[in-house]
């Protein structure tokens, strides 16, 4: 009777890790024949487990999504990982789920073996979360974006940019990006025509889904670089070009993706894009470097450097 338990919950823990299993496949995983895994979905779906064959040759099987929540089997690696997200969550930008993000760590906490709650509270105990004040996102747009993206359909929002009046968008959304900060929505304007990136707490109304739309080849192979090129050069009033004479590593430990975007030049230098709205803001930036660099573009970034090296010089000259 015990061995055929710790059987079932095996069953249903490999059913939550993957989304289709043949019958072959359960069975080579749990040591037994394919007659006792027929046996073993039906006493699963006793139990009130939505388990739904698969057809085909071999068969198969899916763990679908019933009425109730099942329980949950995770190993101790994912049981830490869980509990240390929804901390994350209840201090996180997503505004919204803080309450619900607590109220399911508790949960989880009093089911934990001890040899894991152990764990989690002492990270917790020596871990201080500093706010940081910028945008929230509500949970309930992220959700719908997300929705979007995996149907395949259009959403209709009104957006307010950096610069100018809020306008109303029609959109196909490809996927969601987050820095950590803040979180983008990569997607293809039908009206621009083109792929452009949405920060999500400019959406000022509800995004409304609207029509179905055929799936379209991602405009990079990450959307992550995507973002990363859009975010820290081309939304600014200058886009700079430069090398800096310092390997790619100390630059990429002093920079962000969605401050700079960086290449490889050779093991002793890198090519950098980034941008600003005030020539001030990246001569500022490239000193914080600490780093020798080149400007390529824009010349304005060239003159600028130029003029700020005559008010130092003559700062020294008038201090004698």
């Amino acid at each position: 009777m015990l061995e055929t338990s710790a059987r079932l919950l095996k069953l249903l823990s490999l059913l939550q890790v993957r989304r289709d299993w043949t019958g072959p496949a359960l069975a080579g995983r749990l040591g037994v024949d394919v007659r006792t895994i027929r046996r073993d979905v039906d006493k699963l779906r006793s139990l009130g487990y939505p388990v739904t064959s698969l057809p085909g040759a071999a068969g198969g099987y899916r763990l679908g999504a019933g009425a109730e929540l099942p329980p949950l089997l995770l190993d101790d690696d994912e049981a830490v990982a869980v509990a240390v997200g929804l901390r994350t969550a209840a201090n996180g930008t997503v505004a919204g789920i803080e309450e619900t993000s607590v109220r399911a760590l508790t949960k989880l906490e009093q089911v934990l073996p001890a040899r894991l709650r152990r764990r989690v509270q002492a990270l917790q105990a020596h871990t201080t979360a500093l706010s940081a004040a910028g945008p929230t996102v509500d949970a309930e747009t992220l959700t719908t974006i997300a929705a979007a993206c995996r149907d395949h359909r259009q959403l209709r929002f009104t957006y307010a940019p950096t610069h100018g009046e809020p306008t109303r968008r029609l959109v196909e959304p490809q996927g969601l990006v987050h820095t950590g900060r803040r979180w983008y929505l990569v997607a293809w304007d039908v009206s621009k025509e083109d792929w452009r990136t949405f920060r999500v707490d400019r959406i000022t109304t509800e995004p409304t889904p609207a029509a179905r739309c055929p799936p379209r080849e991602p405009p990079a192979e990450s959307l992550g670089e995507f973002v990363s090129r859009q975010v820290a050069s081309n939304v600014y009033t200058y886009q700079a070009v430069l090398t800096i004479h310092a390997p790619l590593r100390a630059v990429a430990e002093r920079t962000t993706p969605i401050s700079a975007v960086l290449e490889p030049i050779d093991e002793s230098s890198c090519l950098m894009r980034t941008g600003a709205d005030s020539l001030d803001r990246i001569v500022f930036h490239l000193m914080f470097l600490g780093h020798d660099f080149t400007v390529h573009e824009p010349e304005e970034l060239t003159d600028h450097v130029r003029t700020l090296i005559g008010r130092l010089q003559n700062a020294i000259g008038a201090r004698g």
